[in-house]
């Protein structure tokens, strides 16, 4: 199968998303699609799988013309995607969505499609429960169960928009080699979107580059069985002129004075059906930052959602100050100043549908009638100050994934006691990363505590003062970030806590 994209069109009000885009793919070759966040490329993958139409331009298939209405359609002609934010069906259990959406009747054959699902698991090495419900899942698992889903719908145009996220290295390397046999040996088209870079140089064979809606470029990769460090460097270098018309600065380390103790966790224990996590005894300080560490479902993210009243605690206490929080619901957290930001941006943090003056009106209304045009003009400013690529009048999910994050931390109060950040960066490229970072970094110089956690181990060594690691609802505590290594930390991150 060959594919091209001609002419590509694509405005959301005055965002041209996609200006006059051209693309030729070959079967056989994995492609990485980069850009700044904005620049077009989950819209341009959108137009290619039918999730969105192009205002204009065409798509050949094999040197035919096609046309299609949807991504039903689209798997029709064999290509699929992946998206950030997996669409999956919340009321179905993991089995149910594997068949959600065959041919073949109302009543699947539920043994047969589980010996289906557990062989493809097997094959990619993940790990998901056919009886789970999809609330029970993280969103590296719905991840894992939409790839397995479009091989077994058989597409031939594999869209991936960062699809590595809180997967393991041991992982990675499964999925990897898997979609380098099926590109490579099987012929499938692989195009892979992400920020990390260090992915596209290991998994592509080249690369298109986006910038402000037009491709600016193109460029192959070095084989990845026989790059140097050096060549990785360059090529890194190389990309990200390509993205940002400009080298990137190092970020460099900064530490805050630390105030006193904001939040106390005393001997904390909680429960999950599959992790027990107990003795917990943590203080917190004003202008602290606490990175937590760990491979996903490790209990990082039971840690937070208890220690902010979203998840139950078996025993123990939690304080702010002087004030017993232990068992009260999240609100009494957040009117006493703990945030909590959840990396789903549209399960938890924003709504589908709603404009982003909606979203404010939300945060800041209070009881009593909304004065609309104050609100329009207290968004537009926001949008400003925070660089949105969007309008007042925009729905929210019309928003590429980095301005979905920044709008929500345009929401976020701007003197908060307590930061708990699920993955705040999750998706964005090292530009706007190192955006939210500087907006994150401000808070805390005025004395907020941040808790967050993250996949990226470079993420959490550059900005932590402290980091937990968390394997199998055990924590290890490395007090000293400055004297740990990112390969340490990996090993620690596998248990190897004797190494």
């Amino acid at each position: 199968m060959n594919i091209t994209l001609k002419n590509i069109h694509k405005s959301f009000g005055r965002v041209h998303a996609n200006n006059n885009i051209n693309v030729t793919l070959t079967e056989g070759q994995i492609v990485g699609v980069l850009g700044e966040n904005g620049a077009g490329k989950s819209t341009l993958m959108k137009i290619l799988s039918g999730f969105q139409p192009a205002d204009s331009g065409e798509i050949w298939i094999d040197d035919q013309f096609v046309s299609y209405d949807g991504p039903e359609a689209a798997i029709g002609r064999g290509i699929g995607m992946l998206q950030q934010d997996p669409l999956d069906v919340g009321a179905f259990t993991v089995l149910e969505n594997f068949v959600y959406g065959r041919s073949g009747g109302i009543l699947p054959r539920w043994s047969q499609a589980e010996q289906e699902l557990n062989r493809y698991v097997r094959d990619f090495g993940f790990e998901l429960d056919p009886t789970l419900w999809i609330e029970q899942l993280s969103i590296a698992q719905r991840q894992q169960l939409e790839i397995v889903r479009l091989f077994a719908l058989g597409v031939k145009v594999l869209i991936l928009d960062e699809p590595t996220t809180g997967i393991s290295a041991d992982q990675k390397a499964i999925l990897f080699d898997a979609l380098r046999r099926l590109a490579h040996d099987d012929k499938l088209i692989v195009l892979l979107v992400s920020h990390k870079l260090e992915d596209v140089i290991d998994l592509c064979d080249s690369v298109i580059v986006l910038r402000a809606g037009e491709r600016v470029g193109d460029m192959m990769m070095p084989d990845s069985a026989t790059i140097t460090p050096e060549q990785i460097s360059a090529t890194k270098t190389h990309l990200v002129e390509l993205m940002f018309g400009q080298e990137m600065a190092l970020h460099e380390r900064s530490l805050a004075t630390l105030g006193e103790t904001v939040m106390s966790l005393d001997d904390l224990h909680m429960r999950s059906k599959r992790l027990d996590i107990s003795g917990v005894r943590l203080s917190i300080r004003a202008g602290e930052i606490i990175g937590l560490a760990g491979l996903d479902g490790s209990g990082q993210e039971l840690f937070m959602r208890a220690a902010c009243g979203l998840a139950p605690v078996h025993s123990g206490h939690i304080r702010l100050g002087e004030r017993d929080l232990t068992g009260k619901p999240y609100r009494h957290f957040m009117q006493t100043g703990v945030i909590f930001g959840a990396a789903g941006r549209l399960e938890e943090g924003l709504i589908a549908g709603l404009t982003l003056t909606e979203h404010l009106a939300l945060v800041e209304s209070t009881a009593g009638a909304i004065h609309w045009p104050r609100m329009v003009d207290e968004t537009n400013a926001r949008i400003a100050h925070y660089n949105v690529r969007g309008q007042a009048n925009s729905r929210i999910e019309q928003l590429s994934g980095g301005n979905q994050q920044r709008m929500l931390m345009a929401l976020l109060p701007e003197n908060p006691r307590v930061l708990i950040l699920e993955q705040p960066t999750r998706g964005l490229d090292v530009d706007s990363s190192r955006w939210i970072w500087q907006q994150l970094l401000e808070r805390r110089q005025r004395g907020a505590a941040i808790l967050f956690s993250s996949p990226e181990l470079d993420e959490l060594v550059a900005y932590s003062d402290r980091i937990l690691v968390f394997y199998a609802g055990r924590i290890y505590e490395i007090p000293d970030v400055a004297g740990i290594t990112i390969d340490r930390l990996g090993h620690l991150i596998g248990g190897e806590f004797n190494g």
